[in-house]
């Protein structure tokens, strides 16, 4: 790699860059089951109840453009979830293969623990998406199991793939 990522909190500076890197994904692609992509607006409101919660949602840099964006998410609304988190990951095509996904996946997992959560649980869009799944996999994810054809994206039905990962005892 060129020069070495930095990772750092979302700011509202970045939500541009965010909503474009999720545009895509959600026009393109079937890692998430959005079917238009949010405008910046949802994001600013996304990012705000996040950090509201004190949990992480990261950016990592190359060459001072956002390649890539990871945060953890509540799993569930009802309080017996509270120490239970999902994560999400996306980085910019032109940036993909640089191990910046590992990185964020990483910090993200890192900052929840210290933020006292017990689990974290991915929900991958796509029985297909086998980046997703290897990278969750090298971070110390498990199969948890597949929800087949919940999705309908693309004229097509899609899986949705679970992994979990403890962060504590």
């Amino acid at each position: 790699m060129a020069s070495e990522p930095r990772l750092r909190p979302a700011a509202s500076a970045d939500l541009t860059a965010i909503q474009a890197i999720y545009a895509i994904e959600v026009d393109e692609g079937a890692a998430t089951f959005e079917l238009k992509p949010p405008e910046t607006a949802e994001f600013a409101r996304r990012l705000a109840r996040v950090q509201a919660l004190g949990l992480p949602w990261l950016v990592a840099e190359l060459g001072h453009r956002v390649a890539g964006y990871a945060y953890v998410s509540m799993y569930r609304d009802r309080p017996a979830y509270r120490f239970t988190v999902e994560d999400s990951v996306y980085v910019a095509r032109w940036a993909r293969g640089l191990g910046l996904g590992r990185s964020l996946l990483e910090a993200v997992v890192a900052e929840a623990r210290l933020a006292g959560m017990r689990q974290m649980v991915a929900v991958i869009g796509g029985s297909a998406n086998h980046g997703s799944i290897r990278l969750h996999r090298a971070c110390g994810f498990t199969d948890v199991g597949t929800l087949h054809d919940v999705g309908f994206k693309f004229d097509r039905w899609l899986d949705t793939v679970l992994m979990q990962r403890a962060l504590l005892p």
